[in-house]
């Protein structure tokens, strides 16, 4: 056996050897035929002559002595650093002069405009900021020095950090609490932050978990003004200075101190997409030994109370269940028994950025089922990467790291954590199956790329916004929370994007329920999120079952957008919507076919009512409506004492693009006038010139519609051309006068009368609205005029042309 051992070592050894000389000689085939020949011929010529094969085995003990001293001094600096990193705590130190010189090289030009940019986002939640700059005076890292230490199977790198600048510049508002009236800009000047900072390479090199080793040392000068020679010190505020770091303190300790740490992450490419947001998919498995400590904790708390200290019998087995956190979407397993609790339970959450952390909060359930007591928790963070991979990290075992990374979407990840206070560990499942970017690409997972074992990466060209429409249809839900009070659910929805807001039909008794309803907005730049709020009937008040925003950035022309929305501040619940971006083909100002440019106008007519809700203790109202078109109010008459009023009465706006919004209410002699419901009114997709008569559902109310007629009025393209003044026309002129001496002569016998300020409000209400008839009459009387005079200057052009002809020749 030995001898074998030993044969099979020799022809390891050789065949080693051969590799290397062939990848130092890689003419060596082509010259062992050389040498062959170089023999047979010296054989010939001297038969007992061999000097050729005695150079050959020459020059190879030659070549395998370099072979074997090399070897011999790998393994030594093998030995070497196994020795130094595995069995000292930490390394000599190195210096690292030459990486301060690097970034003070990249700091003003590339470091800081990021940082300052990242940085930026995430204070602007918080206060008004006016002015953020870091300066041009980076950090130092490690001015004593470097070392690696040893962390379980992890290295990792200690640096000192320092940073003490007088150069930056952040200015924000601040509100003064009483005494102090009003706000104070507040400047922060100088920054002061000493620690040591540990780095901790992850997945092989491609990305680094950084964080303080302890509390860093942090001071930040403060002073009031705009920050030049005339602010003022802060001192004269007492406590902003001490209240600044506090807060700095406090908001690097929750982020970047041990264990807690950020990552950085070091893509081979970069794709340039910003992600915004994201589908993850977490799969609660199942967690281990968290009876034992469990039972040991509360017997520690029943003797201290005098109980017995044996703990839980041992047929009583604690129920545990687990919450996933995401911000503030809140997910819950059921309960499960004993030490090693299983649930299987599986979420889908949203992340609204390029970065999320998923907290997993573990519970304990009495016997009883009343108490629940919180024990411990972990959390996962995950992160985009530009080269379209995503990175899941934990803290693991001995402050250690527990990293993953997936290159596609909808690949799982499984993933064992160590809960933070009691020995226990917690296996999840996380899939990220989307991620959505500002530049218009979203990368769906595998199982919505149709079986693709590779993204699907939409278009990134994102087309103009101006004029588009956002159809949403809420179709479905599933899984909502019943009413705490009366133990049913009455389901409905309100879908808000912008100032614009729709409410879905109330569907009875159902936790599945099916809307189908479709809602059309204005489309809104600046990432504008669709808010959904859902609630369930009832009499005594309607109770909210949950609330949701959808990112709507990076929506293309033509393609639609299905996703399943968890409900955030419940337990369950998700709804199911169908986003479609329409492109309008019709805006308020069109060209003519002669390359001219003519303004349209909204014509509307408000016809009738029904179903109004009773604002009065008699069981009626005494209704009318208020028109909103930007900056214009008109309203109509009163119809008192009805539910089902008849106005038909006509308004008329110079179009804008803005929402058109209909505020019905209730007259009120003494009191303020009550809102009986508002509705908005679509009108940009009609066709010109064509009237539209719907009935509109009003928002806000239980019941209630209104009927109304729409037309998008175009000059160009009316069957009459504007330029044929009839005498109806010029009877519109004497009518509007002679409403307008009416009006006049109602609201100074009201004045003279000294009557109530109701009436003298309507009357002047009824003058804007004839001031305002005027206005688009004498509007409509220019446009023909215009029109008139193009066509006069049309004709007089043809005829100059036809009468200038060649002259004629005599014959």
């Amino acid at each position: 056996m030995a001898k074998k051992k030993l044969k099979k070592l020799h022809a390891k050894d050789a065949l080693e050897f051969f590799n290397q000389v062939m990848v130092e000689q890689p003419l060596l085939p082509f010259l062992v035929p050389l040498v062959l020949f170089a023999w047979f011929v010296e054989r010939w010529v001297v038969p007992f002559s061999n000097w050729v094969p005695l150079l050959a085995a020459v020059w190879a003990t030659i070549q395998y002595g370099r072979f074997k001293r090399r070897s011999a001094i790998e393994d030594l600096n093998k030995r070497w650093k196994h020795l130094i990193l595995n069995t000292t705590p930490t390394t000599p130190i190195e210096p690292c002069e030459w990486l301060n010189k690097l970034l003070v090289e990249v700091w003003p030009n590339y470091m800081e405009p990021k940082l300052s940019k990242k940085f930026q986002s995430t204070v602007e939640d918080k206060i008004e900021l006016q002015e953020f700059s870091l300066g041009c005076c980076p950090p130092t890292l490690g001015e004593h020095g470097m070392r690696w230490m040893t962390s379980g199977d992890q290295k990792v790198m200690r640096l000192g950090f320092d940073w003490d600048s007088n150069e930056m510049s952040v200015m924000f508002l601040a509100k003064l609490a009483k005494p102090l009236i009003g706000a104070a800009r507040i400047v922060i000047n100088s920054i002061h932050i000493k620690g040591d900072l540990l780095l901790l390479p992850i997945l092989d090199g491609e990305a680094i978990l950084y964080s303080f080793e302890s509390t860093p040392e942090v001071r930040i000068g403060v002073a009031f003004g705009s920050g030049g020679s005339q602010a003022v010190p802060g001192m004269e505020l007492p406590g902003v200075s001490t209240w600044l770091v506090k807060l700095l303190t406090e908001t690097i300790v929750k982020t970047m101190v041990e264990p807690r740490r950020l990552c950085f992450s070091l893509p081979p490419v970069d794709l340039r997409k910003r992600a915004v947001g994201g589908v993850l998919s977490v799969t609660v498995v199942s967690a281990s030994n968290v009876g034992r400590n469990t039972t040991n904790e509360i017997g520690i708390r029943q003797s201290s109370s005098g109980g017995s200290t044996s703990g839980i019998a041992d047929n009583k087995v604690s129920q545990t269940f687990i919450e996933v956190e995401v911000g503030s979407l809140v997910r819950k397993t059921s309960t499960s028994k004993g030490p090693n609790p299983a649930w299987n339970s599986t979420f889908n959450l949203v992340l609204h950025g390029e970065t999320g952390v998923v907290k997993f909060n573990l519970y304990e359930l009495d016997s009883g089922g009343v108490k629940v007591t919180y024990l411990t928790s972990c959390e996962i963070k995950v992160k985009y990467v530009l080269d379209d991979s995503t990175i899941f990290w934990a803290i693991g075992h001995n402050s250690g790291a527990v990293a993953k990374r997936t290159e596609l979407c909808g690949q799982a990840v499984g993933m064992v954590v160590p809960f933070e206070d009691i020995r226990g560990e917690l296996t999840v499942t996380l899939v990220l199956k989307e991620w959505q970017f500002s530049d218009g690409s979203v990368t769906l997972s595998n199982s919505l790329s149709n079986g693709s074992h590779s993204s699907f990466d939409v278009s990134p060209k994102l087309q103009s916004r101006t004029g588009r429409k956002l159809r949403v249809a809420v179709v479905e839900g599933k899984a909502l929370a019943v009413n705490g009070k009366s133990g049913k659910c009455d389901p409905y929805v309100k879908v808000q994007y912008g100032k614009a807001l729709y409410k879905t039909k109330t569907l009875s008794h159902t936790t599945r329920p099916v809307w189908n309803d479709k809602f059309e907005f204005d489309e809104i730049t600046g990432g504008e999120y669709l808010k959904i709020k859902c609630y369930s009937a009832d009499t005594f008040g309607d109770e909210s079952i949950g609330s949701a925003r959808v990112n709507l950035e990076g929506l293309l022309d033509g393609d639609s957008r299905e996703v399943w929305v968890p409900l955030e501040k419940v337990d369950s619940g998700e709804i199911r919507l169908q986003i479609e971006p329409i492109k309008s083909d019709f805006n308020g100002i069109l060209k003519t076919s002669s390359g001219r440019v003519e303004a349209t106008w909204i014509e509307l007519v408000i016809i009738e009512a029904r179903d109004l809700i009773a604002a009065d203790l008699r069981g009626t109202s005494d209704p009318y409506v208020r028109v909103h078109y930007g900056s214009k109010k008109k309203r109509t008459k009163v119809v008192y004492k009805t539910l089902s009023p008849d106005w038909n009465q006509t308004f008329e706006f110079p179009e804008t693009g803005e929402p058109l919004i209909l505020h019905v209410k209730d007259h009120n002699a003494v009191l303020p006038t009550a809102s009986i419901g508002q509705c908005t009114v679509e009108y940009s997709m009609l066709p010109p010139n064509q009237p539209a008569v719907k009935w509109i559902p009003l928002q806000g109310v239980k019941s209630g519609e209104v009927h109304v007629k729409i037309t998008r009025k175009v000059p160009h393209l009316e069957k009459k051309t504007s330029f044929q003044t009839d005498a109806s026309s010029l009877g519109k002129g004497h009518k509007i006068s002679s409403q307008m001496r009416d009006s006049l002569k109602k609201f100074t016998g009201l004045v003279d009368e000294g009557g109530d300020t109701e009436a003298m409000s309507l009357a002047l209400t009824e003058i804007e609205s004839i001031q305002d008839e005027q206005d688009m009459y004498i509007q409509q009387l220019e446009r023909e005029k215009a029109a008139l005079l193009r066509k006069i200057q049309e004709l007089g052009s043809e005829i100059v042309r036809t009468s200038s002809g060649p002259a004629r020749m005599p014959y």
